[in-house]
C-alpha cells in the first residue's frame, strides 16, 4: 500500500491537463488544436497569452509537488508519487493517455523531493538556456544530470525515481532530439518556420 497508493494518487494529480483547462476556460479552445497540440506550458504561450502560459507552468510543476508534499505528510514514498504524477502528466487517462512532455512536472518533483537537486537542475536549465538557446535541449541536460545529483546526495530511490523520469522526458522528446541532431530545432526567441 505505501506504493500503491502514492501512485495512484500522484498518478490522478498529474492527469489534471492544466494548460487544456486554462486555455478552454480563456475561451481560446482546445490548445491540442495549437502549435505542437501539446498541453505543455510552451505550446500554451503559442497563444500570445504569456499569463496562461505562466499559470499552466506554475500548476504542472505543482502537481508534482503537490503529489510529493501529501506522500510525506502521509508517510508515503515521495518518490513514487512524484514519479507517478509526472507519468500521468505524460500520459493522462482523460486525453487518451496523449499528454505534455513533462519537464515542468518533473521540475515541480525535483523541488519538492530535493531542494539542492531542485535548485541544481533549475541552474543548468537556465545556464544551459543562456548559453545554447534551446530550451528542448535545457531540458535534456538538467534531466540526465539528475539522477547523479540525487545519488550524490546520497538519495538512491529519488535517483531511482529521476532515471525513470529522465528516461521518460528522453522518449518524449525524440523528435526534438532529431532537430537538434539536424540543426533544426528552434531556438528560444527565434520566430517558428510557418512552413
Amino acid at each position: 500500500m505505501s506504493i500503491i497508493l502514492p501512485a495512484l494518487i500522484g498518478y490522478l494529480l498529474g492527469s489534471i491537463p492544466f494548460g487544456l483547462v486554462i486555455t478552454k476556460l480563456a475561451g481560446l479552445g482546445d490548445i491540442r488544436n495549437v502549435g505542437s497540440g501539446n498541453i505543455g506550458a510552451t505550446n500554451v504561450l503559442r497563444t500570445g497569452r504569456k499569463d496562461l502560459a505562466l499559470a499552466t507552468l506554475l500548476l504542472d510543476g505543482g502537481k508534482g509537488a503537490i503529489a510529493v508534499f501529501i506522500a510525506l505528510a502521509l508517510g508515503w514514498r515521495p518518490e513514487v508519487a512524484g514519479a507517478a504524477a509526472f507519468l500521468g502528466h505524460c500520459f493522462p487517462v482523460w486525453l487518451g493517455f496523449k499528454g505534455g512532455k513533462g519537464v515542468a512536472t518533473f521540475m515541480g518533483t525535483l523541488f519538492a523531493l530535493n531542494l539542492i537537486a531542485g535548485l541544481f537542475a533549475g541552474a543548468i536549465w537556465l545556464s544551459v538556456a543562456f548559453l545554447l538557446r534551446y530550451s528542448s535541449l535545457s531540458a535534456l541536460i538538467a534531466a540526465a544530470a539528475m539522477p547523479f545529483v540525487l545519488f550524490a546526495l546520497g538519495l538512491p530511490t529519488y535517483a531511482i525515481a529521476a532515471l525513470f523520469m529522465a528516461m521518460l522526458i528522453y522518449i518524449r522528446h525524440k523528435e526534438n532530439i532529431a532537430r537538434l541532431i539536424s540543426g533544426t530545432e528552434p531556438k528560444i526567441g527565434a520566430k517558428k518556420s510557418t512552413a
